[in-house]
C-alpha cells in the first residue's frame, strides 16, 4: 500500500538522521522539516491525487455496501487506490449514506469518503409560486429533474389527499432524488406550521373559522400579487360579505372553468363564462366558495385577518399592475371605463 511505503521510509529517515546529528537544535530542525514533508504527503495522498479532471455526480444505492461503492469508484477512475478509500472511510465512521453526491473537481479519497460517510448529498431548490393550484404545482414537480417517484398515490395518507390552501408556497431546499410525494408533504407540514403562527388571531366579520380565512386568502392572492394592495382587496371583500353582497371574483369563475388548474393559458375570459353552474362561481352564488380555490403565502393570509380599514365595494385594474378603488357603483364605472380605454391602447 502506497501510505505504507511513504511510512517505512521516513521511519528510516528518522533512524538515520538521529545518528548523523549530534546537536539537538539540528536535530530539531531536521525533524521538524521531515514532519512538514509527511504532512505534506498524506495531505497530497489523500486530498490533491485524484483523477476526478471535473464534477461528477454519484449516486450511492439504498443499502450499498463500501465494498461494493469502493469498487464502483475505483473501476470508473473516480478513486486511486482502493485500501485508501477503505481506509478514509474507517477514519469518518466505517459508513456511507445513500443518495445523489456532486463530487467537486480534483475531490481527493479523503473529501469523497468524508462525503459519503456524512451524507453531504448534492442538493437542489424547489420554488413553489405563490397563488398556484394543486394541479399546477404537481405539474411543475413532474418537470423537476432531479425530483423522483410520482405526485399521486392511493394510500390513506395526507399527502395522497391533497386540495388546494393545504400546500405552502415557498422556496424548499431538498436533496436530490427526493421524491415528488416529499416535497408535496414537506409543503404540506409547513402549512400546518403556518396555520399555528396565526391560531391566536381574531377572525373578522363574517368569518367563521380557518376554511373561511383560507379561502378569502386564496381568492385575495389570485386577484393582486402586490403585497400592499392584499389587505385592500381583502377589505372589499369583506364589506361586501358583511352586506350580503356577491363577491364577483374572476378567479373564482375560472377555477371552475379550468377544471380546478386555475389557469386559461392566455385565453380570454368571457362575459359567458360568468354563468358556470359551480358553487365556486362568485357571480351566481352568495358568499365565499366551499374551498379554497389555490394555495398561499402569509401575506394574503395576514391581510384576511388584518384587513385595510375601507368602506371600498370595488376595484378594477389600473393598467399599472395595481388596482382602482371605489365605494359605489358610479365611481366604479367610471374607473371600469379608463381600463377600457388603457386595454385598447394596451391592445394596439
Amino acid at each position: 500500500m502506497l501510505y505504507v511505503k511513504y511510512y517505512l521510509y521516513f521511519q528510516v529517515m528518522i533512524k538515520i538522521s538521529k545518528r548523523r546529528f549530534k546537536n539537538i537544535k539540528e536535530w530539531t530542525k531536521f525533524a521538524l522539516a521531515i514532519a512538514c514533508v509527511v504532512v505534506f504527503v498524506v495531505y497530497f495522498i489523500f486530498n490533491i491525487w485524484s483523477p476526478v479532471r471535473n464534477p461528477i455526480s454519484v449516486v450511492v444505492p439504498r443499502g450499498a455496501s463500501v465494498t461494493g461503492m469502493t469498487n464502483y469508484l475505483y473501476k470508473n477512475n473516480i478513486i486511486k487506490s482502493k485500501s485508501l478509500f477503505n481506509f478514509s472511510i474507517k477514519l469518518n465512521g466505517g459508513k456511507i449514506m445513500a443518495g445523489e453526491y456532486e463530487l467537486p473537481r480534483g475531490a481527493g479519497a479523503w473529501t469523497i469518503a468524508s462525503m459519503l460517510s456524512h451524507g453531504r448529498v448534492a442538493t437542489t431548490t424547489i420554488t413553489i409560486p405563490e397563488g398556484y393550484t394543486i394541479i399546477q404545482i404537481k405539474n411543475m414537480l413532474m418537470n423537476v429533474p432531479y425530483l423522483t417517484g410520482d405526485v399521486d398515490c392511493n394510500k390513506d395518507l395526507p399527502v395522497c389527499n391533497l386540495h388546494d390552501g393545504d400546500i405552502f408556497p415557498d422556496t424548499y431546499r431538498i436533496a436530490r432524488g427526493t421524491t415528488r410525494l416529499a416535497v408535496l408533504d414537506l409543503a404540506r407540514k409547513k402549512m400546518l406550521d403556518v396555520q399555528k403562527s396565526f391560531e391566536n388571531m381574531d377572525y373578522p366579520k363574517p368569518l367563521k373559522d380557518w376554511n373561511d380565512v383560507m379561502v378569502l386568502a386564496s381568492i385575495v392572492q389570485k386577484e393582486t400579487p402586490l403585497k400592499r394592495e392584499m389587505p385592500i382587496v381583502a377589505s372589499v371583500y369583506l364589506n361586501r360579505l358583511n352586506i350580503n353582497m356577491r363577491l364577483q371574483s374572476c378567479p373564482t369563475v375560472i377555477y371552475p372553468l379550468t377544471k380546478f388548474e386555475g389557469d386559461m393559458h392566455g385565453a380570454p375570459l368571457l362575459s359567458g363564462h360568468l354563468k358556470i353552474d359551480s358553487p365556486y362561481n362568485t357571480y351566481t352564488h352568495n358568499g365565499l366558495p366551499p374551498h379554497p380555490i389555490a394555495n398561499v403565502g402569509r401575506d394574503a393570509i395576514r391581510s384576511v385577518l388584518k384587513p385595510a380599514n375601507t368602506k371600498y365595494l370595488f376595484f378594477v385594474a389600473d393598467g399599472r399592475g395595481g388596482h382602482k378603488f371605489s365605494r359605489d357603483y358610479s365611481e366604479h364605472q367610471k374607473n371600469h371605463e379608463i381600463w377600457r380605454e388603457i386595454k385598447k391602447e394596451l391592445n394596439k
